[in-house]
């Protein structure tokens, strides 16, 4: 079976500053954003984005994943992801993750709702595994902590 990251996405880019308007709107579509966060990783050019046809500074920007170091451990917790309603199902997350998973100098950790059956397939279709549940993590539920070594 290939990695899902045999192929990269020649839609995928370093994130930018001229980037963030459009990952500020993009950011509402997620359950529990962190906008001071959003911030910094556009600052300082943390994460990567997924843009409509080919990665140039100036196509729409449609998507887009934020990580961000793990303080006591190689690697990354990816805080944040996600695409426009209208890009989903074209393998647009699945480049951001690959780049996310590429990037990092050790495992990959994120989160996710445990009712969302669409984000978690596409978790493990990308060799993540679920390794702890945290209650409460979301106003509606718990988390699932899942990781990619």
């Amino acid at each position: 079976m290939a990695d899902f990251r045999d192929v990269s996405d020649p839609r995928v880019r370093p994130i930018a500053p001229a980037d963030a308007d459009r990952v500020r709107t993009l950011q509402t579509h997620l359950r529990r954003p962190s906008p001071e966060l959003l911030e910094y990783g556009v600052a300082v050019g943390a994460g990567f984005v997924s843009v409509a046809e080919t990665a140039s500074d100036d196509a729409p920007v449609v998507g887009y994943a934020l990580p961000v170091d793990a303080s006591t451990r190689p690697g990354c917790h990816l805080a944040e992801l996600v695409v426009a309603p209208d890009f989903r199902r074209q393998g647009r997350a699945r480049g951001l993750l690959a780049a996310i998973v590429d990037d990092a100098d050790g495992a990959v950790t994120l989160q996710a709702h445990p009712d969302n059956d669409a984000a978690l397939a596409l978790y493990e279709a990308c060799g993540f595994a679920v390794v702890d549940r945290r209650p409460d993590a979301y106003v509606d539920g718990d988390a699932l902590v899942l990781c990619r070594e």
